[in-house]
């Protein structure tokens, strides 16, 4: 091709940012890892990504493998890989050099998740008494009463609750919506707040949103964040607390609890029961270590 990497990159890139619709934080990812094989590529005197083959390829995915993690790895083949396929399709590579490239494979990481006693001391810990911490409280209840992404609870309106039905309507990934029921203690904690914390958190001002700052706008998922980490610490729990730990949390206690798989998963919004089967791994794996813990022949000496 005449255009070189340039225009091959260039032509890659605006097609996944129209075609596929990527967000700008995956449009970036591919590019740097484009860039990284064309700087390979261009040291060893390869011009065109078309004049690359499949041995070339190897040679540069074994020479970044010691820098990068195995997620890490498995991006970039798949970014390699998309990449060659459609300079292919487009009529700017006669060949494809990623046909015979296998994929890494990756060990699938079992999700942190709390215990009824580290939940407990949680929730406990912000003041209702302050609008911030009557806030704050609704907030980590619906978190772990309800499992729901991070951007799912900033997008949350008052209309969204149904204190009558005890549900909240929630905008998943695409936009999908779904009814999740709400626990007496996340409805009380969230209508507590709608009563008192969420009009002196305003004072004279109005906002759509139900979670909200001490401007008066919409809670950032940033600062959600904040807020998990900032009771986690105060609550003294040992391991890394994110938002998304309240939703792995919420998920684990469901099927401990008896709750069926596809029941979980329609609750958690995902669109595969593939992604909702690692909960049945961390389920085990409570199984496994109070085994191990209780049973005389378990112990290892």
């Amino acid at each position: 091709m005449s255009g070189g990497w340039d225009e091959a990159i260039g032509a890659y890139l605006s097609h996944a940012a129209a075609e596929k619709g990527l967000a700008a934080n995956s449009l970036e990812a591919y590019a740097h890892d484009l860039q990284g094989w064309r700087g390979w590529a261009e040291s060893h005197a390869l011009t065109d990504p078309a004049s690359t083959g499949p041995q070339e390829l190897r040679a540069y995915l074994l020479s970044s493998a010691d820098r990068l993690g195995s997620r890490s790895r498995a991006r970039l083949v798949s970014t390699l890989r998309s990449f060659h396929r459609f300079l292919t399709v487009e009529g700017l590579s006669e060949h494809d050099p990623t046909l015979t490239l296998l994929s890494p494979r990756i060990g699938r990481k079992l999700p942190v998740v709390l215990s009824t006693d580290q939940i407990g001391r949680l929730l406990g810990v912000p003041d209702p008494a302050r609008p911030a911490g009557s806030r704050d409280r609704a907030i980590l209840e619906v978190l772990y009463g309800c499992g729901l992404r991070v951007s799912e609870l900033c997008g949350v309106d008052p209309p969204d609750l149904d204190q009558r039905d005890a549900s909240l309507r929630v905008r998943g990934k695409g936009g999908k919506e779904r009814i999740i029921p709400v626990g007496a203690p996340a409805l009380r904690a969230v209508g507590d707040y709608l009563a008192a914390g969420r009009p002196r958190l305003l004072g004279r001002r109005t906002s759509p949103a139900l979670f909200v700052n001490r401007r008066g706008g919409r809670l950032s998922r940033v600062s959600v964040w904040s807020i998990v980490r900032k009771a986690s610490l105060a609550a003294g729990v040992a391991v890394e607390v994110t938002p998304h730990t309240l939703r792995h949390t919420y998920a684990t206690h469901l099927l401990e609890g008896g709750a069926d798989l596809r029941v979980v998963q329609e609750l958690l919004g995902h669109a595969a029961i593939t992604t909702t089967e690692i909960y049945t791994h961390v389920d085990r794996a409570f199984l496994a270590e109070a085994y191990r813990n209780a049973h005389p022949r378990a112990r290892r000496r």
